[in-house]
Parts: structure tokens; sequence; C-alpha cells
């Protein structure tokens, strides 16, 4: 009987369930079931459907439990970072969690900061200020009087809730906490001051835990229902980003990572954070990972442009859009993908369009000439916010690994290889599942280190790499993007 891992791993619109074995020839992934993650939104609020998260997650080890040639040996779950979900004294979930993308925070980070000052917050978390981190959502959530906080005796992340689901254990795993803003960077662990200044205390989270740590195994309802015995639950890296740089198949540590998708994640891995005036002022953050490390990193708009596009584009392909680009004028439109107003706006396309004309740019005629704009774009980004990086890096980066759905993207990663002059390999575009897997395997002791599996990934799994090209009329090209985005 094949020996399996299964991982949870949910994103922001979808989630799925999938089977990681390691054979002689290296890991195979093999998916269970794929299921939308819908936002509710009612009242003037926007919430996740985490009973419906359950229900799809109980689907899915419904189905692994049929497999008579396989066995279960763990299950771990990853999710998108920051949301929280309060539970009673009673231990029942007290309401759906609100979603980051709920606009009740909006300006929630000024007003917090009147009663701690931005520079002590960050100093202590190192974490970039975001209106929607768990700091802010908590704080406004207490100064509106929130019901469900007000009685909460438990708050739990959104993989430490659906862990609670599946097991009765409340836990606080670290990654997925260290985006909360919540957390000290050097004791790596809650910070009571901050806590104190939302009327909470580390009473009122699950008992920490690290990476590669048993949460629990599966209750007797979770048994009976899904047809599986007494399968432990580990702690992966619960933040989703966490887990997928944890499988970067690096060959040395002198590598910066984009993890592509709705949003584009850029950092380094490194060994202590790194907080000073300068990466706060850049609003660089620094976020738990797996084995004792800190994720240096920045948050980028990504595909969330084109996606946003799309929505008034029906059902076109992404191979016709690329071809669309392909043909269109270079450089001709640049926009600042991190400008606000590409945070949500209504009429993403219009907005872009609208942007190049206040900009003295050409005005958009095509479609074509919309997806060159986001691609040449975010390229010119990922150069901006590396070249950043290059200064606060303890270390040279002489490779940039795109991992996530956007590894996929052969025209984006050329383009980022020419706009950053340095190579770009592409892979694995399941990175999150496979990093997720990865850790459960060091777990039950299947592997001896991060870097060995990384190795065996590199191995196993398909790599692109991109060598820079076009050098001049790229950098001439960034100076004028420079200019424009101003």
């Amino acid at each position: 009987m094949t020996q399996c891992f299964l991982a949870v791993d949910l994103g922001a619109t979808s989630g799925r369930t999938i089977l990681g074995t390691f054979t002689p020839e290296g890991l195979k992934t093999e998916d269970i079931n794929r299921f939308p993650n819908h936002i509710i939104e009612t009242g003037g609020h926007f919430y996740w459907d985490l009973f419906a998260l359950y229900r799809h997650i109980i689907d899915g080890l419904k189905l692994a439990a049929q497999r008579k040639d396989i066995e279960i040996t763990s299950i771990g779950i990853d999710t998108w970072g920051v949301d929280f979900v309060c539970i009673g004294k009673d231990g029942g979930i007290l309401r759906q969690p609100y979603s980051y993308r709920d606009p009740h925070t909006e300006g929630a980070p000024e007003k917090y900061f009147e009663r701690v000052p931005r520079n002590k917050v960050y100093a202590c978390t190192g974490i970039q200020v975001m209106n929607f981190n768990s700091l802010f959502q908590l704080d406004t959530l207490r100064r509106n009087n929130d019901s469900a906080l007000e009685v909460a005796d438990k708050i739990l992340f959104i993989p430490d809730a659906l862990s609670y689901m599946l097991t009765g254990e409340k836990v606080t795993e670290y990654t997925i906490a260290s985006t909360a803003q919540l957390v000290n960077a050097q004791t790596r662990h809650l910070e009571p001051e901050l806590l104190k200044s939302l009327g909470l205390t580390e009473d009122n989270f699950g008992h920490f835990v690290y990476p590669g740590e048993t949460v629990g195994t599966l209750t007797k309802e979770v048994q009976e229902m899904t047809g599986l015995g007494a399968v432990p639950v580990v702690a992966v890296a619960g933040h989703d980003t966490a887990s997928a740089v944890a499988a970067v198949p690096a060959s040395n540590k002198n590598f910066a990572y984009l993890s592509s998708g709705t949003w584009s994640l850029m950092g380094v891995e490194t060994e202590a954070p790194v907080i000073n005036a300068e990466t706060e002022a850049l609003n660089f953050t620094n976020e738990g990972g797996v084995d004792n490390t800190i994720r240096l990193l920045k948050n980028i708009c990504g595909m969330w442009l084109l996606e946003r596009c799309r929505l008034n584009w029906g059902e076109t392909s992404y191979p016709e859009l690329i071809e669309e680009a392909q043909q269109s004028e270079p450089f001709r439109n640049l926009i600042n993908p991190d400008d606000p107003v590409f945070a949500n706006p209504a009429d993403m396309e219009e907005t872009i369009k609208k942007y190049c004309v206040a900009h003295n740019q050409p005005a958009i005629e095509t479609r074509g000439q919309v997806v060159r704009c986001i691609f040449e774009s975010l390229a010119m980004r990922y150069r901006q916010v590396l070249e950043n990086l290059q200064k606060l890096s303890p270390f040279p980066i002489e490779t940039l690994h795109v991992i996530g759905g956007g590894s996929r993207n052969d025209l984006l990663n050329q383009w980022t290889a020419n706009a950053i002059g340095l190579p770009v390999v592409a892979g694995p575009s399941e990175a999150t599942a496979v990093g997720n897997i990865m850790i459960q395997a060091l777990a039950a002791g299947k592997a001896t280190s991060v870097a060995s599996m990384r190795q065996l990934i590199g191995q196993a799994i398909p790599l692109k790499t991109f060598q820079p090209t076009h050098a001049e009329a790229w950098e001439v090209a960034y100076l004028h993007y420079k200019t424009m985005t101003l």
C-alpha cells in the first residue's frame, strides 16, 4: 500500500485537496477534488464561507478514503493570510469570518497609529503596513463593538480554524500568525504589548506551533464521516506563500523568489529579520518561513490586473490574449501596478485606460495593448522591487525563481528576465501544494532537510530557464517607466 500525504491548499478564489507520494523518480501529485471559494456579500460586509470550505475538505477526505491502494500518512492545510475566526467559550464558531477585502478596514492603520506609534509596531513585527492586516482588522472590530469579538474565547487563523474543525485542537501556527502583524519578529511569538493594545492576551489564541508539529488526529466524527482512521493533521506552513517558498528548487541560498498569482510576492529567505529605517520606508515585510527562516518580501499586484480585465472579455483564452499582446507595440503604455487606483476598481480595463491618458500616454485602443501594458508593467515593477531587495539582502542575488501559477506564463517570464537582467527559473507551478506535502514528509521522517527536498523537487519537476535578452531596449524602457509612473 502506498504511503501518501494529503494537502489541503486553499486560495482566495479556489481550493483543492491533493495527494502527494514519494517514488524513486521523485514527487508525484494527484488532485482529489477542486472547488470554488466564494466570498459572501451581505449586510455591507464580505465574508468567507468557512462551512462550505470544510464540506469540500470532507468530500476530499471521503474520496481519498475510498482509494484502497493508498494509506494517508497525514493531512496539512495552507491558506491565504491575515483572516481569522472567532470561537466561543463553548467551542462554537461565532460567525463566518470577514474577508480581507471587506471595506471596514479602510483607514484603519491611521486610526490605530493614533494610539500606538507606527515605527514602534514595525520595529517589533517587521511587517509591512496593509490596511487588512489582522492587527487592524481586530482593532476595527473593537472600535465597532463587534459582537463576535466581544464574546470570543479564541481567535484562530483560517488554516488553524479548519484544523480545529477536523481535530478539535486549537493552535496558532507561526507562519500564518506572522502575517497578522502581531508576532514579534525576534522572539517569533505573539507580542503581548500589541495584544494588550487590542484588549487581548495570548490566552485568546491557540497554543503556538511551528511547521512540522502535529496539531492532533481526526475526531471520531470526522473519521465516521470520511471513512478514514485516526490520521494526524500536521501544522505545515499554514500561510500559502510560506509553503510555496519552501518548495523553491534552489541549488544555493543566493536567490530571490517571485510567488506569482493573483498577488505577486517577491523576496529572499534570510536567517534573521531585516528591520531598519530603509525596510520600513520601502514597506518590506518579514514573515515567518520554514526551518527557522524569515521571508523578507514585498507584496506586488499580480495577475489581479488581467483577471479583472478578463471579466469584460468573455471566454477568451490565455493563448489568444498572449498572441494579441505579442502583436502590439512594445512599451507603448506603462502603469504602476501598485497604484491604489488598481486595488479594486469597478472596471479594471477602463481604469487602466484612464491612468494612461492621465500620465500623458497614447490612448489604449485594443485589448492586446491592455495585456501588453499589464505584462510589461509587471516586469518593470518586478525590477524596481528587486533593485530594492538587492540593497537589503544579506547575500548577492544571482537568480529569480518564479513559482506558482504565473510560472506557466512564458511571455511574462521572458520579459521579467529581460527587465531584471538575471536568469529566471520557472516552476513548480503547484509550489504551494508541493511545499505543503514536503513539510508533512519532513515531519514523518521521509526526508532529512529542506535543502534535500528542494534538490529532489528540482530533479523531479520540469523547470524552464529564461535568459535575459534585448538589454539595451529594456534599460531605456525602464527609465521611461520610472518617469511615466511617478
